[in-house]
């Protein structure tokens, strides 16, 4: 099969306005990444399916910060390009999308073609140039099946699948990635097969595709890949929950192993919510109990680490897991006490 030529006729100007339009658009991801950093309490069950506290994870923070950007990026290049002497065409607002998860924004180059866009089982053929990553997909052109395959399980596999989401055919874009100061990311799609929307399977159907979600979740975890892992598990719960109520008991299991890749990515806030849905539903699930009360002691929340701990110990009192943590929570309790007393002399000594 030959290589399909790609078209540069709809490439912008790369003068001096658009090295500043970049630069802007740099130092503004960073702006942004500081403020998604910033702990805070997400609005919806969907936001517990992502793994960074950045990037695996978490999934959909910050829309507020996110759409600040995005403005101050229209506002620089209604600057920054000047008259249309300079550049033949202005930036505009349907130039650019950004992921909802704050992960990377995409400025389209050259437009696609009508208004489909890959889904769940679409064969895309894509080429991407330019990841910053150890290991980015293959050079060359290559074909992705989207929602199928380990190629998903990659840090650049998960940031290229959002974004074909969102692209047409023909489509050609830059992606600005946060903390990324070299040459912009770029993806083609060139063409894509027709694919399903989740709504459109059918119960089994989704059920079978978490359960091979799961199976591999596990699989990444028992190997050290707890980010990998993450991603598996969120994907078989975000097919889930599109389900009826109350669902299948799966979900339980999905969220308490999903609170486990948590607290080993370092992620204790979104850790305690997971847990939070398995005893929603099983008010004496041992593991999310213990899980959670880790979580609660990360975050300086000690009492609440102190209770979620003993409720475990009274359900199982030869649980050595439990019995650790609980004098490490009582050992920094200690501390804060002494803490606290000393700062109190100093202010009133």
């Amino acid at each position: 099969m030959e290589t399909p030529a790609v078209s540069t006729t709809g490439e912008k100007d790369t003068s001096q306005p658009q090295q500043q339009w970049e630069k802007n658009l740099r130092e503004n991801f960073d702006s942004v990444t500081q403020i998604r950093q910033q702990p805070r309490d997400p609005p919806t069950e969907a936001l517990e399916l992502g793994v960074s506290p950045d990037p695996a994870s978490q999934i959909l923070e910050n829309t507020q910060g996110t759409e600040k950007l995005v403005a101050e990026l229209e506002g620089d290049s209604h600057k920054s390009h000047g008259s249309t002497s300079q550049m033949p065409e202005a930036l505009q607002a349907s130039d650019l999308w950004y992921c909802p998860d704050g992960s990377f924004v995409k400025k389209i180059i050259i437009r696609g073609h009508g208004l489909d866009k890959p889904k769940l089982g679409s064969c895309c053929r894509v080429l991407a140039l330019g990841f910053p990553f150890g290991s980015g997909p293959p050079e060359g052109w290559t074909e992705l099946t989207m929602g199928v395959g380990p190629w998903r399980e990659e840090t650049w596999g998960e940031l290229i699948e959002k974004c074909l989401e969102s692209m047409c055919q023909g489509e050609e874009a830059e992606l600005q990635l946060p903390g990324h100061s070299g040459p912009p990311v770029r993806l083609t799609l060139a063409s894509f097969t027709q694919g399903r929307d989740s709504w459109e399977l059918e119960t089994s159907e989704k059920e079978a595709l978490a359960r091979e979600e799961r199976a591999r979740g596990t699989e990444l975890f028992r190997a050290g890949n707890a980010e990998g892992a993450a991603r598996c598990y969120g994907r078989a719960l975000r097919l889930l929950l599109t389900l009826p109520p109350p669902g299948p008991p799966e979900r339980t299991v999905l969220h308490a192993n999903l609170a486990a890749c948590q607290l080993l990515l370092g992620q204790p806030q979104l850790a305690a919510r997971s847990c939070d849905r398995v005893l929603e539903r099983e008010p004496g699930h041992l593991k999310a109990l213990y899980r959670r009360g880790v979580a609660q002691a990360a975050l300086g929340n000690l009492e609440k680490a102190t209770a979620d701990l003993k409720k475990v110990l009274a359900i199982d009192p030869k649980n050595r897991a439990a019995q650790e943590e609980l004098g490490k929570v009582v050992i920094q309790g200690k501390k804060q006490d002494a803490g606290l007393a000393q700062g109190l002399r100093k202010m009133f000594g």
